[in-house]
């Protein structure tokens, strides 16, 4: 972990422009989503990872008294990890520092949308490997279509990580029940921005534009529908559109000053956008910006998978775009009507996805009993969702249909171990056996010393305590009687 960490921070630039490349984003959005977060895993194994994989001592619980119990944790053997293309550099070095802190081989099977960018990470990771005495073989990948990906499903890996969509999901967990093969399904959101009647505007501005359009909203974790108070409502929308009018969007590698990159899927996606938008207007929604495919020749944007930032705002809840899932840089801006917590609640509940969410308010404890009150699988208080995610302490994953089981923290490293009880003696040379009255043939009193057991170890009364003393005493001396 400490050498990856060394190259990476020796090079980060190097590396992020590299998951720029393969995926359009800009270099600020690679550095942040991609490098940095990456760092933060890194550091946190090597100071903490150890300790939630040390065997681990239990209670022995009053009957086992003269044992000592723990659990292990032993590394399942080959990790298989089927990744996305929205974060090249950050999807690869993750699963494979999790998986090999915890004594994992792994084999990545990575999206043909971002596949380029593999070629340049494994080296990186092979000098790692190579450089503290470790097989490069630990570490392999596969770079294909959906058969490739079914494959690897179908191998003899031992346990499978898919990061993608609902869909897909679907027919990987079909596919891993053939074998029973245990599966981490994480898979996207539509994460809720509360935005209460008490709210300073100003100060969240720019958290929720950048919350929208860092990587140009292909984000697992990151906010889809925005609930904000009646109150004001209007003033956030006037102050986000403000700066969206600001915003250049561009090649970022020519441009530094590039504030929003490209589609990484194309034509395809921005289809997806425009139809969603499309209905969204269709059925009452207010565009304010963008919201259109560039197809005009005097257009900047007609040259490369671009989409421009977008605001809808008076968003229904019946529209399409309040229930799919966008992956892309579009504001969705529903109105709390009568600023009523109970119906922001209500709204923001109202979806299929349970990713991440977040609750903000001029009121820390009421931010944070509307943040307690939003269903998903990480919550944040007054801060965007992936907060959450910077801390790697915690687990990454989702319930509905986001997902189940969880990656990152102790419970995702963890998860990448299969857990052994061991049971062994307190004393090793003082050896237990099984009570006479207990052993075959039966003397026909076996059920009441065990009854008498029950009394003895676990009765709510002195009285029923010392009933089953004199039991076991009793019983532990009948004889059967002989023919």
């Amino acid at each position: 972990m400490k050498t990856m960490l060394k190259y990476i921070t020796e090079n980060a630039e190097q590396c992020a422009k590299v998951a720029v490349r393969d995926s359009g984003k800009t270099l600020l959005d690679s550095m942040i989503g991609e490098v940095l977060v990456t760092c933060e895993k890194l550091v946190w194994l090597a100071d903490y990872g150890e300790q939630y994989l040390l065997p681990e001592d239990r209670k022995t619980g009053r009957m086992m008294m003269m044992k000592k119990v723990h659990v292990e944790y032993v590394p399942y053997g080959v990790i298989g990890v089927i990744i996305p293309w929205n974060y090249p550099f950050h999807n690869v070095f993750n699963p494979v520092s999790a998986a090999l802190f915890s004594g994992n081989a792994i084999v990545l099977k990575v999206s043909e949308y971002a596949s380029w960018s593999i070629s340049y990470y494994k080296r990186i990771i092979d000098a790692c490997l190579d450089s503290v005495g470790a097989p490069r073989d630990l570490v392999q990948y596969v770079v294909g279509y959906k058969t490739t990906g079914e494959a690897l499903v179908k191998s003899k890996i031992d346990k499978l990580i898919f990061i993608g969509s609902p869909g897909v999901g679907k027919f990987v967990a079909k596919a891993a029940a053939d074998t029973l093969l245990p599966v981490v399904l994480e898979l996207g959101g539509k994460d809720p921005f509360v935005v209460c009647d008490d709210v300073n505007i100003d100060s969240i501005v720019q958290t929720a534009c950048r919350g929208v359009w860092q990587n140009m909203g292909q984000n697992c974790a990151g906010p889809e529908r925005f609930f904000v108070y009646e109150k004001v409502h209007d003033e956030f929308c006037d102050k986000v559109v403000k700066v969206v009018k600001k915003m250049k969007t561009g090649v970022s590698l020519e441009d530094p000053t590039v504030d929003c990159g490209a589609i990484c899927m194309g034509p395809r996606q921005m289809q997806h956008y425009q139809n969603l938008v499309e209905d969204a207007v269709k059925k009452g929604a207010k565009l304010l910006t963008g919201g259109y495919i560039p197809d005009k020749k005097d257009d900047p944007l007609i040259n490369g998978n671009f989409y421009p930032p977008t605001v809808l705002a008076d968003v229904p809840e019946n529209a399409k775009i309040a229930q799919e899932e966008i992956f892309g840089p579009i504001m969705c801006i529903f109105k709390v009507k009568n600023n009523s917590d109970e119906e922001a609640i209500r709204m923001a509940n109202n979806c299929n996805f349970a990713l991440s969410s977040c609750a903000f308010s001029g009121s820390f404890s009421r931010a944070k009993k509307i943040a307690s009150q939003l269903t998903a699988g990480m919550s944040a208080v007054n801060d965007l969702e992936g907060c959450t995610y910077m801390s790697q302490s915690l687990p990454f994953g989702g319930v509905k249909e986001s997902g189940y089981d969880r990656f990152a923290g102790p419970e995702g490293l963890r998860g990448l171990c299969y857990i052994r009880s061991v049971c062994e003696d307190l004393v090793p040379f003082i050896k237990n056996s099984i009570p006479p009255p207990m052993q075959y043939p039966s003397t026909g009193v076996g059920h009441k010393f065990a009854n008498g057991l029950i009394k003895m170890f676990y009765s709510t009364s002195i009285s029923g305590t010392i009933t089953g003393v004199f039991d076991l005493i009793k019983y532990s001396v009948f004889k059967k009687s002989s023919k």
